[in-house]
């Protein structure tokens, strides 16, 4: 009989056990004022209030969720800190003159009605959230440690005619990496068009390894006599 209850009441703990939301099932997300790409220093200078715009001079809003594991994992990831913690930072804030509370809101749906209306406003919310009228941001995380490993990469052509014109040089790109390792986008930021179509068409096959959000990475691939 003791052992019956005993195991009727590890059950209900563990129904009842709160749900520990990971930072890969979150997202930033921001009004269309905002550029798509900001730093995780970024991220968290504008939820400390310490400074209320971005690099190129666009003025932002943090929304915060209340509570819940999304507040808790996005505390978590790009804070390091708790609700208790980031409450009392906010209160000493407030009480010195440095600062104001942000806009708190109750669920994932009111933080994307309210970021998606207010200019400047940048939030967070659950993964699986729908949001047409507001931008997913892609988190940069270069050159603070976290560069992803590149875990398997096609070498590109290198077009005959250039090659036999001894045509070469160095194509820079700059890739857009998801959660799981795939290149989602790729920008050509100088080098040969010929020979930058032919960089991008490689690395879009290229896999790094997995990260809790997309990261931006910079690369350069030459192209000269020995490819």
């Amino acid at each position: 009989m003791k052992n019956h209850r005993l195991v009727s009441l590890v059950a209900v703990v563990v129904v009842f056990a709160p749900v520990r939301v990971l930072a890969a099932d979150i997202k930033v997300i921001a009004n269309g004022s905002v550029k798509e790409a900001i730093s995780a220093t970024e991220v968290k200078s504008i939820f400390l209030e310490e400074s209320n715009s971005l690099r190129d001079g666009t003025h932002v809003e943090p929304v915060l969720e209340r509570d819940g594991p999304v507040h808790e994992a996005f505390l978590r990831e790009y804070l390091g800190g708790t609700d208790d913690d980031l409450e009392n930072y906010y209160r000493a804030l407030v009480f010195s003159g440095r600062g104001s509370m942000p806009k708190q809101l109750g669920s994932d749906a009111e933080v994307v009605a309210y970021v998606a209306r207010t200019k400047g406003a940048i939030g967070y919310v659950s993964a699986e959230t729908i949001g047409e009228d507001v931008k997913t941001l892609t988190i940069v995380r270069g050159g603070n440690g976290t560069q992803r490993r590149l875990i398997s990469q096609v070498e590109p052509e290198y077009p005959d005619t250039l090659k036999r014109l001894n045509i070469g040089g160095t194509v820079r790109l700059r890739l857009t990496i998801g959660p799981k390792g795939n290149v989602e986008g790729v920008e050509v930021l100088g080098g040969n068009p010929i020979l930058g179509d032919s960089a991008v068409a490689a690395v879009r096959q290229w896999v790094y390894s997995a990260s809790h959000s997309r990261t931006i990475e910079d690369v350069s691939i030459p192209f000269g006599p020995d490819r």
